[in-house]
């Protein structure tokens, strides 16, 4: 029953929610089974999508705990908040086409890893990664590295050197930056995500119209830092995280010098009758 329940909240088209009332926020219990239900779905498209298409035989995604490459912190699960010690997960494409992956580390990595190092019979975990990266031969090995986008860039240079350093002499050269790997994982959705996210969005533009409402700007008192600071504090009270600080921006008619810069303006405005208001805002929620 707990499982329907949660399917019903979560599969509402946005339609489904009266103008005005605020959808339902997941227990994090509750989100933690949904984003676990999700990387799996994930691992099984999206992964062998992208490596089809950028014709990558290895991917080699690794960090230290708490110095995490943007995207491991997207494919960890849902209690784990950091890498531990170092975790090398690797995705492999097999010669008959199919698709496995593991993780180098001394635990299982949810129940989408297993675990492909054993301590106590090598001791040396680079060498243990590339004895599984070099077992079909690949052409394409890919880490994310990336001139153009940091978040594809998440690979540092020790880990780097490390994996050159342990892989085969003949494999050295096959390393290439798996920058399009990166950015197409975090930019994908799939369909199961895509029929969420209208909520999301209805769950973001109910805490904005609440915090332009009577019940938080009396004009001619409430000043923009305020309403900022409102939101910060509407999400924290929903159980949500901020994305970025929010901006609250004036903007009047008799300003016509205003240049629009972020930088530029004012840190507090008192809001008057008649001013436009204009916000930068996010709020993180199911990953």
């Amino acid at each position: 029953m707990k499982g329907f329940l949660l399917a019903v909240i979560l599969l509402l088209p946005a339609t489904a929610f009266s103008q005005g009332v605020m959808p339902t926020v997941l227990a994090e219990r509750d989100r933690a089974e949904v984003v676990d239900r999700w990387l799996e779905e994930r691992f099984e498209t999206v992964i062998p999508m992208l490596m089809n298409r950028e014709e990558v035989d290895v991917w080699v995604v690794v960090s230290r705990e708490y110095n995490e490459d943007p995207v491991i912190k997207t494919m960890l699960p849902a209690t784990w908040m950091a890498a531990r010690r170092r975790t090398i997960l690797i995705f492999r494409r097999t010669p008959d086409g199919s698709f496995d992956r593991s993780a180098v580390s001394r635990y299982a990595v949810g129940s989408s890893f297993p675990s492909s190092w054993v301590p106590e019979e090598e001791p040396d975990q680079w060498k243990r990664a590339t004895e599984i990266i070099a077992e079909f031969d690949p052409q394409a090995i890919a880490v994310n590295m990336s001139n153009t986008f940091g978040l594809a860039d998440g690979i540092t240079r020790t880990e780097y050197d490390n994996l050159v350093r342990a892989l085969p002499e003949g494999l050295k050269d096959r390393v290439v930056s798996g920058e399009n790997l990166a950015v197409g994982w975090l930019e994908t959705r799939t369909p199961g995500e895509m029929a969420v996210y209208p909520m999301i969005v209805r769950i973001a533009h109910e805490i904005i119209a609440e915090g332009f409402s009577e019940a938080v700007v009396q004009p001619g008192v409430t000043s923009s830092e305020d309403v900022e600071w409102w939101y910060r504090d509407r999400i924290r009270s929903l159980g949500l995280d901020t994305w970025f600080h929010p901006s609250v921006d004036v903007q009047r008619a008799d300003d016509p010098e205003r240049d629009g810069e972020f930088s530029s303006r004012e840190d507090a405005q008192v809001i008057l009758p008649g001013d436009l208001l204009h916000v930068d805002f996010g709020i993180k929620y199911l990953r």
